[in-house]
């Protein structure tokens, strides 16, 4: 839709082709159905934030920013508005508004839509492209935008075309694998404590082959019944699913997540604390001293982990037991089966191979016309607003060229 809106801007003419009944599918469940547009921050965000090729991305970036996004959407009447983690969203909270309002500028500005149509393959030749092969129906172009996102969200009519298309034309793609994506463990911490949302908290993964740490933040994680996701869970998919010999260190249970219940606070002064809390409950018994301390639901789980009695008396606890019960809280240790797949992913890890792609145009270096731009490109980054920006920037590049 940016790109057929831009195109059309620049007084192109253009058929915009949607396989499903409907525009916008994906976009309409982004950021729980409120859509987080982009990212308040500057470049250096970008590129931290971009986990897949993010050196490709600098041109397009730099002339389709962020900033632009914010205002791109304001002129459509979508206002915006910057929330915890720089994340931008439109003030009244509907992803459909920024649907709707894409929609309306395409009709303003007489793109013809398609909908209910599928293509086939293009029409190449003398490495140009010539047209576009649908059902019942080949469309005679010069150029052709390929924006068919990756291969998540099937439902919503991203189902990898994209990636056969190229592949028919001896384009390569990179190897797909799902990313941002929730992690499964059969691990009974996640059956026991599902539905539990924790904010703040402090979380690693851990390669246990090599002691070496393959991810690390600080924020929101819920435990579900297949194991865990929440953002920061999310984010650490999409580095664990590039490591080396994956499926071998998952199979092998050599894969951990680890959290850290009080982040903010040491070894030593959580000791500090639940001693203050102990000498205030001095007479009471274990399971009733924590409730100031953490939530009422994990409290079994972490008395569980402990191996204190829970109807011991607080003044009969020992040091070590008490410092056992520190490390239970700042190391609550879960093993990683594997990641969920691609139907609960937000977003697809690989694509088109940026190698094969000029990134000031996104069109194919051996292909004249043909381009690329979106998720279907293997280029992707965290939550946060980073991969509709990378969506965005790509599509404005390609249609501005």
């Amino acid at each position: 839709m940016m790109a057929a809106i831009v195109a059309s801007n620049n007084g192109d003419e253009v058929v915009l082709v949607e396989k499903t009944s409907s525009l916008g599918n994906k976009l309409k469940i982004t950021g729980k159905g409120r859509c987080n547009l982009t990212f308040f921050g500057d470049i250096e965000d970008f590129k931290k934030n971009v986990i897949r090729n993010s050196k490709f991305m600098y041109s397009s970036f730099s002339s389709f920013s962020n900033n632009d996004v914010i205002e791109f959407f304001n002129s459509l009447g979508v206002k915006t508005k910057v929330e915890r983690g720089n994340r931008v969203f439109p003030v009244s909270d509907k992803a459909s508004d920024v649907v709707d309002a894409l929609i309306r500028r395409l009709k303003k500005n007489n793109v013809k839509i398609l909908l209910n149509s599928s293509i086939k393959d293009l029409v190449i030749r003398d490495n140009k492209v010539k047209g576009v092969i649908l059902d019942n129906l080949v469309i005679d172009c010069d150029k052709c935008i390929i924006a068919t996102g990756g291969n998540s969200y099937c439902k919503t009519g991203s189902q990898g075309d994209g990636y056969k298309i190229a592949q028919k034309h001896g384009i390569n793609v990179t190897h797909i694998s799902p990313g941002l994506v929730p992690l499964k463990s059969n691990d009974m911490i996640c059956k026991e404590l599902q539905g539990l949302s924790l904010r703040n908290v402090g979380y690693k993964l851990i390669d246990e082959t090599t002691n070496k740490e393959i991810y690390c933040d600080f924020g929101e994680l819920l435990f579900a019944h297949f194991g865990i996701t929440g953002p920061v869970v999310l984010s650490s998919s999409s580095v664990l699913n590039r490591i080396d010999d994956l499926e071998k260190k998952l199979k092998a249970k050599k894969i951990v997540a680890i959290i850290d219940l009080k982040p903010a606070l040491s070894f030593e002064t959580l000791d500090k604390r639940i001693c203050r809390d102990f000498e205030k409950y001095t007479n009471k018994e274990f399971k009733n001293s924590l409730n100031e301390l953490l939530p009422k639901k994990i409290i079994p789980t972490i008395i569980r982990k402990s191996e204190i009695k829970e109807d011991k008396k607080v003044n009969q606890i020992t040091k070590f037991e008490r410092q056992n019960l520190v490390k239970c809280i700042k190391e609550i240790k879960i093993e990683i089966s594997t990641l969920m797949p691609l139907d609960y992913a937000i977003i697809t890890c690989g694509g088109i191979d940026v190698k094969e792609i000029n990134p000031k145009t996104m069109e194919v270096k051996k292909i004249k016309g043909l381009f690329f731009a979106g998720e279907v490109l293997d280029i992707d980054g965290f939550t946060g607003g980073y991969n509709l920006q990378i969506a965005f920037s790509t599509a404005v590049a390609a249609a501005n060229n």
